[in-house]
C-alpha cells in the first residue's frame, strides 16, 4: 500500500512485453490490440470483415507520456519532463499523469509497476 505521495511520485512503469504498438515520425503512438475473442475468430471464418486488430492512436501528451515509460523513470521522473516539454500547459501535472497512467493501468492493461 502506498503511504504519502511521495511513494506514488517513485512508481516505475514499464509497457507490458505483450502490447504491440506503432510510432509514427512525429512521435504520435498507435496502439494495436488485438482482437482475437473467439467470437471474432469465428465471425472472420465465415468471411465477416472484422479488422484483427484495433487500434488506438493516442494524442501529443499521452504518446509522449508512454514513451517516457521505459521501467527506469519514476512518475516524478515523467512529470519533471513533461514540464519542461510543455510548461505550463501541463499543469496540474501530477494530477492528470497520475490520472492517465492509472487508466492504462488499471483499465487498458498497456503498463505494469515494476518491482524495482
Amino acid at each position: 500500500m502506498l503511504n504519502n505521495n511521495e511513494d506514488v511520485l517513485n512508481i516505475i512503469f514499464k509497457i507490458v512485453d505483450s502490447l504491440e504498438y506503432e510510432v509514427d515520425k512525429d512521435n504520435i503512438v498507435t496502439i494495436l490490440e488485438k482482437q482475437d475473442h473467439k467470437v471474432q475468430k469465428f465471425f472472420r471464418k465465415i468471411k465477416f470483415r472484422i479488422p484483427e486488430y484495433k487500434k488506438v492512436t493516442l494524442d501529443e501528451y499521452a504518446s509522449y507520456v508512454f514513451l517516457q515509460i521505459d521501467g527506469k523513470k519514476t512518475v516524478k521522473d515523467i512529470g519533471e519532463n513533461l514540464e519542461i516539454k510543455y510548461g505550463d500547459e501541463a499543469h496540474p501535472i501530477y494530477e492528470r499523469l497520475l490520472l492517465f497512467l492509472n487508466h492504462i493501468d488499471v483499465n487498458c492493461h498497456y503498463i505494469e509497476k515494476t518491482n524495482l
